[in-house]
């Protein structure tokens, strides 16, 4: 028999009846699973005591294929409080003496306690109503909290050097995704419709890869035939609108081949962007959302002008980006999973909600007040302020919506916390309310499966027919009805989200190795650093030219996230490089042409510099624990230009002024994948001690044109 890997979904009570001396009913409660549970039981918790339930407690109901039914009868008794918080958990060991804590899967679900034995000033008089009741009122304005869901799809091209690279294993892959890409979205947002949810609404992003794949898997027929009319259900839900007259299955914005934004040139950004916007009205019909998901939720302030220019009015990114950038903030410690924040992101006031999130897994406090859309600035080399409206996507909620929706994420209880936290702590502005996305993959896992899209968003949209406090909308509906204030501007730490090794500010997952002596993803940014160069440069100087085309989309497709994330694995590690080759037997006769004839115009290719130890005098990891980071502090860069380098400096500015230091040139990057260009490694020593600094690299090239890269910040204690 399958032992199982995770539980499905949970049924208890939503609320119980307790009569005047605390005591309540008998009651039920029901749990499913993917397989058998060798050791099943319930935990109920309320006033303070626990109560096991195991054993003949817990009956096995049905069985049928991939799904065992659990039912554990609870007998009546007395209990305090105002809910009995349910854990349900399965042993995957039948042999417990011997089982560790990775072997224990759990879920939760909360149990309203209701009636005479609840007197009202035990509730307290700022308590968040209960499901079905009607919201709380603050300064006449019903309380209400607003959530969107937002659902990511992607594949890459397995083969930078030809998109139309084919196999059967592919074909297994991108065929077993089928109804992700075909009309698992449509029938999500057909039951808001159905469910009368005026303002519901879904959010889905589509890279320009997964995009011709699917057009290329229709048009010859591969996985089957199963893509032969793959967005047809997606093209008719594409057009449904929301009661604003927004649509009702949006389209973000992206970057046409899943970049990493934060680390690839302005320019390409701008690119990205608009070839996507082009492959999504041409697959779907209608233009994509003015909203960004940049991919893995990675953002850097940097990225702001770029997208101002793309015509993007606002970007998504991960919630506990912006926590850490707060001055007060609650630093959970390792379990945290990064680094406590720099103090030079520490730079927004205070919050006095943090709140510490049950019945999922939360490694640190969240605050609820700032889970709303707001403008968040950049301030360039030259002092000019670049804005944006930054849109939240709940980290921990996010994670726990991933695993399958409704029943593996307790709406009611989670969101209920929050709830009652704006409530108690007053902190509810009915011009900004609380306002956040759920943010996903659409076609892994739990989050991807047939039932989130179907059963469970059912469930989902029932419980919001009867629960006002709560209300399902689109990001494009929210800032119609609730536009941030422009002239408060705040600044969100540099991140990705949790999959992506906890999306660390300095993006670590995509500089796997940096402190050995060869880091496969460092060969990959110093040889697209150099590619990227000879592109811009021939770009500028010839826009006509008929290679650039394809060494522009080569270029652009050596930029996907992906070839940087699996790390250590060949077939990854070479992508990069085989693009840069190709495309350097493109163009080669055509830059040495320009050269020859002194022709480059182009600044040099500045890749965006890192700083390690990542907290100069601040913290480091250790085996499994913090340790003391050396004071001194190293800027690393790759600086690239087809003319050759004749300076790389980096200047500093501080309270005490500005400092210009000349960058060490240690040579080009070594490289093992037979790479034919390469940009230069440039580091520079920073001054220990030096308290809050910002920084830029300045490089110039023998012929005297120069570039100036971003603005960057470090606290150096």
């Amino acid at each position: 028999m399958p032992i199982f890997t995770r539980i499905l979904s949970t049924a208890c009570p939503e609320a119980l009846p307790i009569d005047a001396d605390a005591g309540h009913p008998a009651f039920s409660i029901g749990f499913t699973a993917d397989g058998e549970i060798p050791f099943p039981q319930v935990i109920l918790r309320a006033g303070g005591k626990e109560t096991l339930l195991n054993g003949d407690a817990i009956k096995v109901q049905q069985t049928v294929p991939g799904t065992w039914a659990y039912e554990a009868e609870v007998p009546p008794g007395r209990v305090a409080g105002e809910f009995i918080e349910v854990q349900v958990e399965g042993c995957r060991r039948a042999d417990i003496a011997g089982a560790g804590g990775g072997d224990w899967i759990k879920a939760f679900c909360q149990i309203r306690l209701t009636g005479g034995g609840q007197a009202a000033a035990e509730r307290g008089a700022a308590a968040a109503p209960a499901s079905g009741e009607r919201p709380a009122v603050f300064g006449g304005a019903e309380v209400k909290l607003y959530f969107g869901i937002h659902k990511h799809m992607h594949q890459p091209y397995y083969n930078t050097t030809d998109p139309d690279a084919w196999d059967g294993e592919k074909d297994g892959t991108l065929g077993s995704s089928g109804g992700n890409s075909t009309d698992f979205g449509h029938a999500a947002a057909q039951q808001y419709i159905k469910g009368d949810l005026p303002e519901a609404g879904l959010c889905t992003s589509w890279s320009g890869s997964l995009l011709g794949q699917r057009r290329r898997g229709g048009d010859r027929g591969r996985c089957g035939g199963r893509f032969a009319s793959w967005s047809q259900a997606l093209r008719r839900m594409a057009v449904a609108k929301t009661a604003l007259g927004n649509p009702r299955l949006a389209f973000s914005g992206l970057g046409f081949f899943h970049p990493l934004m934060p680390l690839i040139p302005y320019r390409d950004i701008v690119r990205q962007i608009a070839w996507h916007r082009d492959a999504i009205e041409s697959a779907f019909g209608v233009q994509p959302s003015r909203v960004l998901f940049p991919p893995e939720t990675a953002f850097h302030v940097r990225m702001i002008p770029a997208l101002n220019e793309a015509g993007i009015q606002a970007v998504i990114y991960d919630s506990i980006h912006r926590f850490r950038a707060c001055r007060d903030y609650p630093y959970a410690g390792t379990e945290e999973g990064m680094l406590p924040p720099n103090p030079a992101d520490q730079v927004n006031p205070p919050v006095d909600d943090w709140l510490q999130l049950r019945n999922i897994w939360a490694a640190s406090k969240i605050s609820p007040s700032l889970l709303k859309p707001e403008y968040v600035g950049y301030e360039d080399a030259d002092g000019r302020l670049h804005k944006i409206i930054a849109i939240p996507a709940e980290r921990y909620i996010g994670n726990e919506d991933a695993r399958g929706g409704f029943g593996a994420l307790q709406y009611p209880d989670v969101l209920g916390q929050l709830y009652r936290r704006i409530v108690e702590t007053g902190g509810f502005d009915p011009e900004h309310p609380p306002f956040f996305l759920l943010h996903s993959d659409g076609d892994n896992h739990g989050g991807g499966a047939d039932s989130y899209y179907h059963h469970n968003t059912g469930r989902l949209v029932a419980w919001l027919q009867q629960d006002q406090r709560f209300e399902l909308t689109t990001a494009e509906d929210y800032l119609e009805r609730f536009p941030p204030d422009p002239a408060q501007v705040a600044h969100i730490e540099p991140g990705a989200w949790a999959g992506a090794d906890n999306g660390d500010p300095q993006f670590m997952k995509w500089f796997s190795r940096y402190d050995q002596p060869y880091s496969p993803d460092l060969n990959s940014w110093a040889v697209l650093t150099a590619f990227q160069n000879l592109v811009h440069t021939l770009e500028d100087a010839e826009p006509e030219h008929p290679a650039l085309p394809e060494v522009l989309r080569l270029m652009l497709t050596a930029e996907t996230s992906c070839y940087w994330y699996w790390t250590g694995q060949q077939v990854w590690d070479q992508q990069v490089t085989n693009a840069a080759n190709l495309g350097l037997d493109l163009i080669k006769s055509a830059i040495d042409a320009l050269l020859g004839a002194g022709g480059d115009h182009t600044g040099p290719t500045i890749f965006p510099p890192w700083v390690t130890p990542e907290n100069p005098g601040g913290k480091r990891w250790g085996q499994g624990c913090l340790l003391d980071a050396p004071r001194e502090g190293t800027v690393h860069s790759f600086v690239a230009d087809c003319s050759g380098l004749g300076r790389v400096d980096l200047i500093l500015r501080a309270a005490g002024g500005v400092t210009r230091l000349p960058m060490r040139n240690h040579g080009s990057y070594p490289t093992q994948t037979g790479a034919r260009v390469t940009a230069d490694y440039v580091t520079a020593e920073l001054p220990a001690g030096a308290g809050d600094l910002r920084y830029y690299i300045e490089a110039e090239d023998r012929r005297g044109n120069i570039t100036r890269g971003t603005l960057e910040r470090i606290y150096l204690a």
